[in-house]
């Protein structure tokens, strides 16, 4: 879900993997990872990295309340 709500925001914000990795201060490599599904648990820094680069909650973002973006 999280790999999921993160791709969906993204893209409705039109932002690239490469802008949003940029806007939350961690690697490309590391969104593609965690969008892919291959980082299954990344940590709650990185989470509250990319919400903020999103303009999320972090609950918002793991799916614990629905996106109002």
């Amino acid at each position: 879900m999280l790999a999921q709500n993160i791709r969906k925001l993204r893209l409705k914000r039109g932002l690239s993997q490469e802008k949003l990795a940029r806007l939350a201060d961690i690697s490309t490599v590391t969104l593609v990872k965690i969008e892919s599904g291959a980082a299954k648990e990344p940590t709650i820094t990185t989470v509250a990295k990319i919400a903020g680069a999103l303009n999320v909650s972090i609950d918002e973002l793991v799916g614990k309340i629905k996106n109002k973006a």
